[in-house]
């Protein structure tokens, strides 16, 4: 192989990976693993059935944020100074079509994993699966996508925390419970940080493109204000519920994330420059990983601790 196509290879793989923004795929990652999490409290892992919904999951968020790209860049949204890792067709040269013909093939991998999750478990899933999808265009496309108004950071909490969390759980073990929805609540908060500390990231972006984002709408201060209430907030629905006994005490690992979340506001408050708006943003979006990840390790020491 030359050099020239081994380069052009390197630089392909890499604008791929930044169109994907995988920085933001622990908003699709997190409620599976939680979701299966509890599931393992009642029920014995369904491995394929885990990895099929973590999978359909990551693309279809990946998928999202494609969408996005691209509708950031027909509306002239994007440009080469903006900050983060988005703008693979104005920074890195790929083409509006690529990027159409990449959202496709990896909708289409989803959708065959979505048919294997529901061949083996309800054609419900389909049901929720598609409101999903639906709602993955809604937010970035159309004449007024969703991600452009206040209701960007509420809409995808509920779509991407309990809709995920309550499908996992169910392709685990067959029904719902109170459990899973109540589970459901922080993460879907935590997953709406993630969409606030974006739009707090991009607000002077944003302006004068004439979207009304929440920290548009509040202001900078509010905003911030707002996204540390919703951190305070998920830590004492953890607590809530291991008081009330409806969650092990082993989940309140996840309170080792406090000092991860409790910097964001701080670095927001202080950013002055890209770079340190671009950090406050990533380590809005590892307070939830780590949230999720710590959660779902004290499930499983919950899970194989009370035979």
């Amino acid at each position: 192989m030359s050099r020239r196509r081994t380069s052009y290879l390197n630089s392909f793989r890499s604008t791929l990976w930044n169109l994907l923004r995988p920085k933001t795929l622990t908003a699709s990652i997190t409620p599976v693993l939680v979701g299966t999490g509890v599931a393992l409290l009642h029920h014995p892992l369904r491995t394929s059935l885990f990895l099929s919904m973590l999978i359909a999951s990551m693309l279809i968020q990946a998928a999202a944020n494609m969408i996005n790209e691209y509708y950031d860049f027909v509306r002239g949204l994007d440009s080469k100074e903006m900050t983060g890792i988005a703008g693979a067709i104005v920074r890195d040269n790929m083409s509006p079509r690529t990027v159409v013909l990449i959202t496709w093939v990896t909708l289409a991998i989803a959708f065959l994993l979505g048919i294997y999750i529901c061949a083996s478990t309800s054609w419900w899933v389909a049901v929720f699966g598609a409101a999903s999808m639906l709602f993955m265009y809604l937010y970035s496309g159309g004449p007024k996508p969703i991600s452009a108004t206040p209701l960007g950071e509420v809409t995808a909490g509920l779509a991407m925390g309990p809709v995920i969390i309550l499908i996992a759980y169910f392709i685990q073990v067959g029904h719902l419970s109170t459990v899973a929805w109540w589970v459901s609540a922080p993460v879907g908060l935590l997953i709406g940080a993630i969409l606030l500390a974006n739009n707090l990231r991009d607000l002077e972006h944003d302006r004068p493109g004439g979207r009304k984002t929440l920290p548009i709408l509040l202001g900078k201060a509010r905003a911030i204000t707002v996204l540390g209430a919703a951190f305070a907030l998920s830590y004492l629905i953890l607590i809530a519920l291991v008081l009330t006994r409806m969650l092990p005490p082993w989940v309140l690992l996840s309170l080792l994330s406090i000092p991860l979340s409790s910097r964001v506001p701080r670095a927001f408050k202080a950013a002055t420059t890209r770079d340190e708006l671009q950090a406050a943003f990533e380590n809005t979006s590892k307070t939830l990983i780590a949230f999720g990840f710590l959660l779902f390790i004290g499930l499983l020491i919950a899970r194989f601790t009370t035979r």
